[in-house]
Formats: C-alpha cells, sequence, structure tokens
C-alpha cells in the first residue's frame, strides 16, 4: 500500500488539495521558505526507455524548464521545499529516476549511471525541454555529468549537489550502509528513529512528515524501502573502500563542461570533501563553488533556507 498519493494514470493529478501538500506548507513555514500561494503542483506519469517514470511538475509549464535529479535511495520529493519556492520563476521538473520513488523498477536490473542519463535525455526531449538548468544531488549529480559529457548543449546550465569527480570512499560507505540495514520495520515510528539518530539536522516534525515517501506497506503489515529491493543488496555496485573513490567521469572529462556550472558543498559532508568540491569547481570552465554550512550529504533537504540562498544568485545571474 503507498502512503502518499500520486497520478494513477497519465493525465496530470494536482497535489494541492492533498494532505501531504498542507504538510510540506507546514515544514515551509517553520523554516521561513517564502513561495507563491497559488503554485501549481501536479503529479505525472510517461514512459520513456519502454519504462514507466513519474515526476512532480510545478510551476508555469511555459517557464524556464529546471530539471532536478534526486540521490540514491531517495525521490522526486526531497526536493520539494526547493521546487515549492522555485516555482514562481521556472518549471520545475523532479523526476523519480528509474527504481526509485513511484517511478517502475528496472526489469533487467539495469541501475548504470548510463542508464539514468539515456532516460533523462529522453525525458527533455519528450518533455520538450529547451536546454534546462539541470540541477542533481549525489547521484543524480553523477547523472548530469554523464548527460552533459554525452550530449554537449543539452542544457543551459548546472549545479551539482555534493558530488564531484571525485567523492569520499568511506562517507559513501556509511551512506550505503545505512541504507542497506534500514530496509523493512514492523512500525512507522522505528524507522523514523532510525532517520532521528542518522540525520541531526532536521527536526523529528521534518522527517515524520517526509516518511511516506520512503517507504510502502507491504501485504503483510512490515513498511518497506520504497526503492527496488536489489538496490539494498551488499553485493550489487559495491562501493570500494579508502578515499578518493573516482567517479566514471575524471576531473579532465568536465573541463569540458562548457556552460555556467555551480557545485554546492555541505560544510560538514563525508561524501564531497573541501579539496575535491574545490578541484572539481576548478576545473568547470565556468565553474563556482558554495559551500552551505550546518549540513552534511543532504545539503537541500537538511538546511534548505542556506542551499537556497547558496543556488539563487546563482539562478539569477543567468535571466
Amino acid at each position: 500500500m503507498y502512503l502518499n498519493e500520486f497520478s494513477p494514470d497519465l493525465d496530470a493529478h494536482d497535489m494541492t488539495d492533498a494532505e501531504e501538500f498542507r504538510s510540506l506548507l507546514q515544514s515551509a513555514s517553520d523554516l521561513g521558505i517564502p513561495h507563491h500561494p497559488g503554485v501549481r503542483y501536479v503529479s505525472r506519469n510517461t514512459v520513456v526507455q519502454r519504462q514507466r517514470f513519474h515526476f512532480l511538475e510545478w510551476g508555469d509549464p511555459a517557464a524556464p524548464p529546471l530539471l532536478l535529479l534526486h540521490g540514491g535511495n531517495q525521490s522526486a520529493h526531497s526536493w520539494d521545499l526547493v521546487s515549492l519556492h522555485l516555482a514562481d520563476r521556472y518549471r520545475v521538473l523532479a523526476l523519480d529516476q528509474r527504481g526509485h520513488g513511484d517511478s517502475e523498477w528496472a526489469r533487467d536490473a539495469a541501475y548504470g549511471i548510463g542508464e539514468m542519463a539515456e532516460d533523462a535525455s529522453a525525458f527533455i526531449a519528450q518533455q520538450g525541454l529547451e536546454q534546462p538548468i539541470m540541477m542533481g544531488h549525489s547521484m543524480g549529480g553523477r547523472v548530469t555529468m554523464e548527460v552533459l559529457k554525452r550530449r554537449p548543449g543539452i542544457a543551459r546550465a548546472a549545479v551539482f549537489v555534493d558530488v564531484g569527480p571525485v567523492i569520499s570512499g568511506p562517507g559513501t560507505q556509511a551512506i550505503r550502509n545505512f541504507i542497506q540495514r534500514n530496509i523493512e520495520f514492523d512500525d512507522l515510528e522505528a524507522f523514523i528513529e532510525r532517520v532521528v539518530e542518522y540525520d541531526p539536522y532536521r527536526t523529528r516534525e521534518h522527517i515524520t512528515r517526509t516518511v511516506r515517501y520512503n517507504l510502502i506497506q507491504r501485504a503483510d503489515g512490515k513498511y518497506i524501502a520504497k526503492s527496488d529491493r536489489i538496490l539494498h543488496d551488499p553485493s550489487f555496485r559495491r562501493v570500494r573502500e579508502g578515499d578518493g573513490v573516482p567517479l566514471s567521469i575524471g576531473i579532465d572529462a568536465v573541463r569540458d563542461f562548457d556552460l555556467p556550472a555551480l557545485v554546492v558543498r555541505g560544510g560538514d559532508s563525508n561524501v564531497l570533501t573541501e579539496q575535491g568540491a574545490e578541484e572539481f569547481a576548478a576545473a568547470l570552465p565556468q565553474g563556482q563553488l558554495r559551500t552551505v554550512p550546518e549540513c552534511g550529504h543532504n545539503v537541500h533537504s537538511q538546511n534548505t533556507p542556506g542551499f537556497l540562498d547558496a543556488v539563487t544568485p546563482f539562478l539569477d545571474a543567468l535571466t
């Protein structure tokens, strides 16, 4: 049983009447995040690459497009507060990537960055997005890099959130360990307790409001992680131990990303080191670096006001 609401078919489903939207508005109020009072917010499904993908769309369809790609074991809803704020000036599209959120699981378990990059590129073409701004966190940032490598000129600008060509092995492994140890629960409170212990930056109230996007209820009553079960298998895509784990795109490749680009690092991140962030930004022809304090790897959800303060000047300069 799903715990959240989303479109049951290919028609756009208005989310502004949903209880979860009212919950989001409460979080925005608590954090002092402004937004347009009559924001357009819909849930949609589409089929690309022979798979069904769910995505959230915010704002005026005629506004400049902004594509948001979430991190591993997360969903499009991880961007909700960011989307809510930016919907007054952009057509924001937050995609549930394959095997995550409310999108279909890959029948062949193909969850490589290359497959996800092809998904994103096909989605951009299908939705008619002309040179969107691409913003990717962690896994979504890797997907963004791969898209830019394969299709130069596809994007107007890029924002990379706590990711780079080189990341910390121990930091990445710590995240993977948490994911692998938190697969199923007898009740929601047990899951919330684990997340509260793991994430000291968000309030318990905020975590409780977002739990519905991370779990589904199985027929036996247990609550299980919403992403494809194979992604929780310790033997699947194991991250090598040690510092300086290189991604599929090296530092030399990003020197060809000749577009406005912003690297955003969480001040307490154990995934993107300070040195790694500096080297990434320096390698980008038009690169900038902003560090957001009082947050770790999940910058945009752990310190949303700080994240918006970091990205807004960059976005404003594009107009």
